[in-house]
């Protein structure tokens, strides 16, 4: 198994660089396989939401697609899939943003009872709390 950077995964979802983009897809090809697929990090799938709607004004549907599709790709594997994908339909839901929504996921699945918060919406989550 290999780690995938942000940049690598930008540059396979929005082609932006045709150079980079090549080699990219290369590389993948390669190198990542169901048998040794490429790994997604939280901090990297974080990032990637960031640079989607910072740098490219990908809106909240668009970005759920995105990562949806890198779920789909057998020869990639999340660090947490199970909670990815809830909070890819938390975000769908409108219940919450999809970066608030993983790290309660990941915090609860740690065995966190909550998390503390002073975002408002994310205190409406079952898996937060409000700090005041």
């Amino acid at each position: 198994m290999i780690g995938l950077d942000t940049n690598v995964v930008v540059r396979l979802l929005v082609g932006d660089d045709p150079r980079q983009t090549a080699q990219a897809k290369r590389f993948v090809d390669k190198r990542c396989t169901p048998e040794s697929p490429g790994f997604i990090s939280n901090i990297v799938l974080v990032e990637l939401a960031w640079v989607l709607a910072r740098s490219y004004g990908y809106g909240r549907a668009d970005i759920v697609h995105a990562i949806e599709t890198l779920l789909a790709g057998g020869d990639r594997v999340f660090e947490d899939h199970d909670e990815v994908r809830a909070a890819l339909q938390d975000q769908k839901s409108g219940r919450a943003d999809l970066i608030d929504s993983l790290i309660g996921r990941v915090n609860r699945a740690r065995g966190c009872t909550a998390t503390a918060t002073f975002d408002r919406r994310a205190a409406k989550l079952e898996t937060f709390i409000a700090v005041a």
